[in-house]
């Protein structure tokens, strides 16, 4: 029984309806073919004190393959414990379902002008929003600056003041991007709100986060919306900071390395060169494995779940390789060749943290940061600052943006940039349907014309 792949599982069609695959340890799956297209209904097959049992375990491609095979070895070791995981499974639906019943008696003990700011939070993380991370940095962030400050304030009595004390109290650390996306999240979640009893009710003259002025909470120079684009100069400044940065820490006598300015990593040197020549997010590049980056072939393809959502939809990415990010792809095969992901993580399983090159880069940057000293173990310079154009600060991200501008200087098409940066296009959902030309040919003319104008910038 050999073992499964995503690539298999991609290649099926409407001809391989009902077909079953089996792999080893009882993970079993069968082909659907219905309104949401191709996919494939797991199970875990096992024997429970004699008898043969079968428990769901998730169906791709909602559930990756990998995370199914999580949920198998799960069930497994409930077994070798003497647990029988249907039975498990069914007594937490119980209890979650004894849950939000006992949530929705409390509720309705309520009388509706009682409901509180924390009251709809609660509400909303549940059946309103799910983010990547399981909603843990909107429990963390909310925990930490709304619900202590205005979670008991009545919903029908909070103004725009009380919100705005919220952000001025995280701009006094001064978190400027922070109070941006607090506001963002308190407007999401009072949004949904309004559409919804018996929240509707109690806002009935509006959304008080509206009227909520953030070009009076955060700083005067702070930019909410970035624009930062590396000019050509810039470009190539980058490039020769990196190699004098190196010189400079090998001259260093051994013995006197540990006093010397480090230059950035070669593996974030190369996660940046990467973000510039294919306009991919760092958060997708620092989550990618090897398995799906063919150096022969120059395709890196991106898994719909390592990618943004938008309105909702994660769609899969193919990134062809120009010459230009070949030479990072090959000069970073070389370290981290043998692991499964291109940046695993040090101590622990997985990938590295996806902010991990931002705070790299952030760190070389500190005369833009707000910050009285250095952070524990973390560098504290300004060797990355660039001088030869805006002297501005400049992050992973604004390489994603200056690619992008550099396509749009070479006259290529924008339809082909928003396809090269992933974006899911506009249009009737009639089109999306009947029209699937993927637009192979031009993206990859495109890479291509984007690598050779960054290569003869830094030659």
């Amino acid at each position: 029984m050999a073992k499964l792949t995503e690539l298999q599982l991609k290649a099926l069609t409407a001809d391989d309806a009902e077909k079953v695959f089996r792999e080893e340890i009882g993970l079993v799956g069968q082909v659907r073919c219905g309104t949401r297209g191709i996919t494939v209904q797991f199970r875990y097959d096992y024997k429970f004190l004699g008898k043969k049992r079968a428990i769901r375990i998730g169906s791709w491609p909602k559930t990756s393959l990998s995370e199914i095979r999580k949920e198998r070895d799960s069930a497994l070791m409930m077994v070798r414990q003497g647990i029988d995981p249907s039975l498990e499974k069914k007594k937490s639906k119980l209890s979650a379902k004894d849950a939000h019943e006992q949530e929705v008696v409390q509720l309705n003990q309520k009388s509706e002008e009682d409901l509180t700011l924390e009251d709809l939070f609660l509400e909303w993380l549940e059946h309103g929003v799910a983010r990547k991370d399981e909603n843990a940095e909107l429990k963390r962030s909310f925990s930490k600056d709304v619900l202590p400050a205005i979670g008991n304030v009545k919903l029908s009595e909070l103004t725009d003041k009380d919100i705005t004390l919220v952000l001025k109290s995280v701009r006094q650390r001064g978190l400027n991007r922070s109070v941006v996306i607090l506001n963002k999240d308190i407007s999401q979640m009072l949004r949904w709100g309004e559409k919804r009893k018996p929240w509707r009710s109690l806002m009935l003259e509006g959304n008080p986060s509206d009227l909520v002025n953030l070009k009076i909470i955060v700083d005067k120079n702070y930019v909410a919306e970035r624009d930062r684009v590396l000019t050509d100069a810039e470009i190539k400044e980058l490039n020769e900071r990196f190699m004098q940065l190196e010189r400079d820490y090998e001259s260093v006598p051994p013995g006197s390395k540990y006093k010397a300015i480090r230059p950035l990593s070669s593996k974030h040197e190369c996660a940046l060169w990467i973000c510039l020549g294919t306009l991919c997010r760092i958060g997708e590049l620092l989550q990618a494995k090897w398995e799906h980056v063919n150096l022969n072939t120059r395709i890196w393809h991106i898994p719909a779940e390592n990618t943004k959502s938008h309105a909702g939809r994660n769609q899969d990415h193919n990134i062809y390789i120009s010459d230009f990010s070949l030479e990072q792809f090959k000069r970073l095969k070389v370290i981290t060749g043998s692991h499964e992901y291109l940046f695993p993580a040090r101590n622990k399983p997985g990938h590295v943290c996806t902010k991990s090159v931002s705070k790299a880069v952030g760190d070389r940057q500190v005369k833009f940061k707000n910050r009285g000293k250095g952070l524990s173990k973390r560098i504290h310079d300004n060797t990355l600052v660039l001088t030869t154009g805006q002297d501005r600060e400049w992050t992973p991200h604004d390489l994603r943006r200056t690619g992008a501008t550099v396509m749009q200087k070479l006259a290529i098409p924008l339809d082909i940039i928003d396809r090269c940066q992933n974006h899911v296009l506009a249009g009737s959902k009639v089109r999306r349907h009947y029209m699937h030309y993927d637009y192979a040919k031009e993206t990859r003319e495109a890479w291509e014309a984007l690598g050779a104008y960054l290569t003869a910038i830094n030659s």
